[in-house]
């Protein structure tokens, strides 16, 4: 089992930053941004679930669209 934290902080997950334009741009193929996407969206779930009584999540921008995989309660 992970570490946990009372509050937990995710900043910048703004669309054109998670995942990383630049990131992406970098794939050579289709399973490689396929892996990209994969990680990243798993980067995120890993990072809210470590809170144990507070998450927020931030941005200034539309959001990512991996905030839509997940349901917080």
């Amino acid at each position: 089992m992970g570490h946990e934290c009372r509050v937990v902080i995710v900043m910048a997950c703004d669309d054109d930053v998670l995942p990383l334009n630049e990131r992406i741009e970098t794939a050579a193929d289709e399973g490689e941004l396929e892996e990209i996407y994969n990680t990243e969206r798993h980067l995120l779930y890993v990072a809210c679930t470590r809170a144990r009584d507070w998450l927020l999540v931030t941005g200034v921008a539309l959001g990512s669209e991996f905030l839509a995989d997940m349901k917080l309660d």
